[in-house]
């Protein structure tokens, strides 16, 4: 149960990270396209995923700079590191990185790396896309695409440079990501505005709830929630969800290397 439990942990926090893709309506709206770059290289986010007040796992998501070109064109390589921590990390060790190599102009994906050692099992899978052809080759499988088609990692980064200025409360979006050798459709609808607290201080962050399918953990109508700071920087800072029993709760422990200054930090 220990070990299930840990990867659909482990599993959430890159969701988590995955929401920040809330913003783009179906990929045919005019938010379907980056305007310029919100992040740089050298940024760098530590979160905390506890279960309760319990620490479970710990995920670092960082901007490297790389010499590698794809079809011609610089890229930023995102990396993004999620392991157990804590008492979870005693009984069932998960120590895994995933890396994404990313247009600096469009930042569209062009490949995507996972190498999982979780326990006694350890995999490396990659993903290559093409954007032109609408298609996503695997070591696995050749999947069908869309025009615009994103990892896991590559959406978020995405949706923090997109504006929404145009998004009104209320209003529901479906975005599309491929993961687990699956192009997966999600909605997500957008409540308002609110005031969040965290360890680092109270933000004030733009809230949205996207959907869940009930399963092993989740209650029949838990609710997922995301706030994201309501700034230049567009910083996921807080989730939470509800389980079967108790709740987790991601929350942002540090940030450096920030292109804009932190305007959505309530000041006492």
């Amino acid at each position: 149960m220990i070990k299930n439990f840990n990867r659909k942990i482990l599993l959430l926090v890159f969701l988590f990270f995955s929401l920040g893709n809330v913003v783009v309506v179906d990929g045919q709206t005019a938010l379907s396209s980056v305007k310029e770059n919100v992040f740089d290289v050298g940024e760098e986010l530590n979160y905390k995923l506890k279960y309760g007040f319990i620490t479970a796992a710990e995920a670092t998501l960082r901007i490297e700079s790389s010499d590698v070109q794809f079809e011609g064109k610089d890229v930023f390589h995102l990396v993004a590191t999620g392991k157990t921590a804590g008492t979870f990390d005693i009984f069932y060790k998960v120590r895994n990185r995933y890396d994404s190599y990313i247009d600096q102009k469009t930042l569209l994906p062009f490949l995507y790396t996972e190498n999982i050692r979780e326990g006694g099992y350890s995999r490396q899978d990659k993903a290559r896309f093409y954007q032109n052809d609408r298609k996503v080759v695997t070591n696995k499988d050749t999947y069908k695409g869309s025009e615009q088609t994103f990892d896991v990692i590559s959406s978020y980064y995405f949706a923090r440079s997109l504006d929404v200025n145009s998004i009104r409360q209320g209003d529901k979006f479906i975005l599309k990501y491929f993961l687990n050798d699956a192009i997966t459709p999600m909605e997500i609808q957008y409540v308002g505005k609110e005031r969040v607290c965290t360890s680092l201080g109270t933000f004030n962050c733009l809230k949205f709830s996207p959907s869940i399918q009930p399963g092993r953990i989740f209650k029949k109508n838990s609710k997922l929630y995301l706030w994201i700071t309501d700034d230049a920087n567009r910083i996921p800072i807080k989730a939470e969800v509800e389980i079967l029993i108790g709740s987790i709760t991601l929350e942002l422990e540090s940030a450096k290397g920030l292109k804009f200054p932190s305007s959505s930090m309530i000041q006492d």
